[in-house]
């Protein structure tokens, strides 16, 4: 496999990691690099991890630094090749016939194909990045077809041939892993684990992302939210309700909330389930100890 030196210039994952963090993206040194080598050697990326932690986000960084648009395709189960690949505009075409008579009318044309995701990454310039999100909650069969297309990045039309991308187009799959993912899936990719962020680095994140809070109140929702994610929950808050309920307790906190009841009164930001907030519910006291920002 030929090997891309220079990705946009970014030679190295330190580049692409600097990069990154301009896109208000932190990135550890394993996500940048495993970023880096999928980019160089033209392969896809596979982004693990539990939900919030930010693969998404990564990719949707990833797309800014690259100054491509993100295409994604957000799995779920049933999902089929024609809702990733294309379809036909029927009405269009019964449309065309009718006003077209007697004369021949060709019912495959471009005007009549509606490209999806999938479909798009291949076809259309080569300014996109395709999201294929949470691959795991797509049915095996689905995975099974994902393995041709990420083989040789061509797709089949019957009525229209095969269309063969010119270059490996940049994708990136990511996976809550509620499933295992067939182990052919993975060897075509270049796999990085995303994990929950250390406190000093959730806390770079919070402030970057939401810039009305104050360091303390960062460390001190940071704190809270680490002793959240060791309660059995069914649902821990992810890196995006860490920054969420910094920035409403901020807030609350304007409106004359004392710490920590503004943490407190905005818990529903940070916690999505009832059943977990009525889990929380008698021990919040403890849980949100040294957090008066």
């Amino acid at each position: 496999m030929a090997v891309r030196r220079s990705v946009m210039g970014l030679d190295g994952p330190g580049p692409l990691a600097e990069a990154l963090r301009e896109a208000q993206y932190i990135a550890d040194e394993g996500l940048a690099t495993a970023a880096w080598l999928a980019l160089a050697l033209g392969k896809p990326l596979l982004l693990e991890g539990a939900p919030g932690v930010g693969k998404t986000e990564a990719a949707k960084a990833l797309a800014s630094v690259l100054g491509r648009d993100l295409v994604r395709l957000q799995c779920y189960e049933g999902l089929d090749a024609q809702a990733a690949l294309y379809d036909w505009n029927f009405p269009r075409q019964m449309l065309a016939i009718r006003q077209a008579g007697d004369d021949y009318v060709n019912l495959y044309a471009d005007d009549f194909l509606i490209a999806r995701p999938m479909l798009m990454a291949l076809e259309g310039p080569r300014d996109r990045v395709l999201l294929i999100d949470e691959i795991d909650r797509a049915d095996h069969e689905f995975e099974a077809f994902l393995l041709e297309f990420l083989s040789d990045f061509t797709i089949s039309i019957p009525e229209r041939g095969t269309i063969r991308a010119a270059e490996p187009p940049v994708v990136i799959l990511t996976s809550n892993r509620t499933r295992e993912l067939h182990e052919a899936l993975r060897r075509r990719c270049v796999y990085h684990w995303i994990g929950y962020p250390d406190p000093a680095l959730e806390a770079q994140i919070v402030m970057m992302r939401a810039s009305s809070v104050a360091r303390q109140t960062a460390q001190a929702v940071v704190r809270a939210v680490g002793r959240l994610r060791a309660e059995p929950l069914s649902k821990p808050p992810g890196v995006a309700e860490t920054v969420e309920w910094a920035e409403a307790a901020t807030l609350l906190h304007g409106q004359g909330a004392p710490w920590p009841a503004a943490f407190a009164r905005a818990i529903g930001v940070a916690l999505k389930d009832q059943e977990d907030l009525d889990w929380v519910a008698p021990r919040l006291d403890a849980l949100l100890q040294d957090t008066a920002a």
